[in-house]
């Protein structure tokens, strides 16, 4: 089994997407070692413990970003994780915490990267005036929302929709596309030719 750490800052609804997946045996082969949050109060830690998982708060206030993802890495170490999945984790990583995971890091961002990265790709989407937008899952490298590209899923933006009414779409597809991915990573049936993820 591939041991996977989550880590998130508030309801974790991705988490238990991964979760779920796992449980109803769509994401074979993987269990989820650890979940972190930088949120000791966060809803998705709490949802972690129901569901009898360890469960860590790492406080980030106050504290820098290279000292505070150390405390994470070892933290995800003494739990022996192979694949870091970020779910929701609104504090950008430290290259540091990049290089002690190379090419197992993984994020979902609400957009069709590398349209819209940041905090707010669905409100940057409305006003930007596209039609189509969507989720993307990728790998972490040390920029913002940049790394190689696996899997995105497409949402059409309609002329009735705000900023709420997308998410909760491209949130529908987040939940599909997360575990797609992680089982597509899992196998190892790819390769990486320079920007490009090319299934094998």
């Amino acid at each position: 089994m591939k041991r996977i750490g989550i880590l998130l800052s508030g309801r974790g609804s991705n988490f238990l997407a991964i979760a779920r997946a796992i449980a109803e045996q769509s994401l074979c082969g993987a269990e989820i070692a650890v979940v972190i949050s930088n949120h000791a109060n966060a809803p998705g830690l709490a949802a972690a413990k129901e569901l009898g998982l360890p469960a860590v708060a790492i406080e980030a206030n106050g504290r820098k970003r290279a000292e505070h993802d150390v405390e994470i890495i070892q933290v995800l170490r003494k739990h022996r994780v192979e694949l870091v999945c970020l779910a929701g984790y609104m504090r950008l990583v430290s290259a540091e915490f990049v290089q002690a995971f190379p090419n197992r890091i993984l994020n979902i961002h609400p957009s069709l990267l590398p349209s819209f990265p940041g905090l707010h790709g669905q409100r940057d989407a409305l006003e930007g005036g596209v039609k189509v937008s969507g989720c993307t899952v990728h790998f972490v490298d040390e920029q913002l929302d940049h790394g190689v590209i696996i899997l995105q899923r497409a949402v059409s933006v309609l002329d009735s929709d705000d900023e709420a009414t997308l998410a909760a779409r491209i949130l529908e597809q987040e939940h599909i596309a997360y575990p797609e991915a992680i089982a597509r990573v899992l196998s190892g049936e790819y390769e990486v030719q320079g920007r490009r993820y090319v299934l094998q």
